[in-house]
């Protein structure tokens, strides 16, 4: 029996979602550019051209029921966005993989989809592995700066927000912060590419404020003196914090020992 209608001038209420999915997704070459508002749009649309049984949030405007966690910064390219849906119906994880990744445009790629395991994904996202490629940077001048940037307490930085110029202390948030030159550094988008290069490999810890990549390049610069151009970054994960370690480890991991 279908439900019946709500009494004159309440909002329609919606069934419950039946399947909740998380979806890790890259941001790759000029895609890296794309806001996460525009990245919102394309990935609605992907849904209703994938056909998608999306579940719909209940009031006076419905919207599909879709949470965003942990956004890179606008020209940051990502090996690791993350976000949950819910869905109106059960579907295949890897089917629905296959379906987006078809429908969203090059460069926004679906890299895994799982069933939640429940606890809020948000709550896991306590950290980020960074790459910063210093075009046209000597890594033993980098190395100086940051030796001194990671001997002091704090090092206080600017940032204009939405609510207006801020400062805050940049070192707090930093769990790890290693230099390497060209050839030395791991795998990732264009990691060492430029034979006159320094790379930077950056562990941040999520807080408020949240303190980005470009918040500890101007730290740099503020106490070594060094221009720093603008550097190419990259992250390559986020998720749990190993404080101990300085490592990020995978947030899906307890969704997909959940799943068997």
């Amino acid at each position: 029996m279908p439900p019946a209608d709500p009494p004159s001038g309440q909002p329609q209420q919606q069934a419950p979602p039946v399947q909740r999915l998380r979806i890790r997704y890259a941001k790759r070459g000029r895609m890296r550019f794309t806001s996460h508002r525009d990245f919102s749009r394309a990935f609605e649309r992907a849904l209703v051209r994938g056909g998608v049984p999306m579940a719909y949030s209940s009031g006076f405007n419905p919207h599909p029921r879709i949470s965003y966690a942990g956004a890179a910064p606008t020209g940051s390219a990502s090996e690791a966005e993350y976000l949950e849906i819910g869905l109106a119906e059960v579907v295949d994880p890897d089917r629905l993989a296959g379906v987006l990744d078809a429908s969203l445009p090059d460069g926004l790629d679906v890299l895994e989809v799982v069933p939640s395991a429940g606890e809020a994904l948000a709550d896991r996202l306590q950290g980020s592995v960074w790459r910063l490629t210093l075009s046209g940077e000597q890594p033993a001048t980098v190395r100086e700066a940051v030796a001194a940037f990671l001997g002091r307490d704090e090092v206080t930085v600017e940032r204009m927000t939405k609510k207006g110029l801020r400062s805050f202390d940049a070192r707090a948030a930093v769990v790890r912060l290693d230099v390497a030159g060209p050839g030395e550094a791991t795998a990732g988008e264009n990691a060492g590419s430029d034979p006159a290069c320094a790379i930077l490999d950056l562990v941040l810890r999520h807080g408020t404020p949240s303190v980005r990549p470009d918040d500890v390049l101007a730290a740099l610069r503020e106490i070594s003196g060094l221009s720093l151009g603008a550097a190419l970054q990259q992250r390559l994960a986020q998720g749990p914090l190993d404080e101990r370690g300085g490592t990020v480890e995978d947030p899906l991991a307890p969704d997909r020992d959940a799943a068997g």
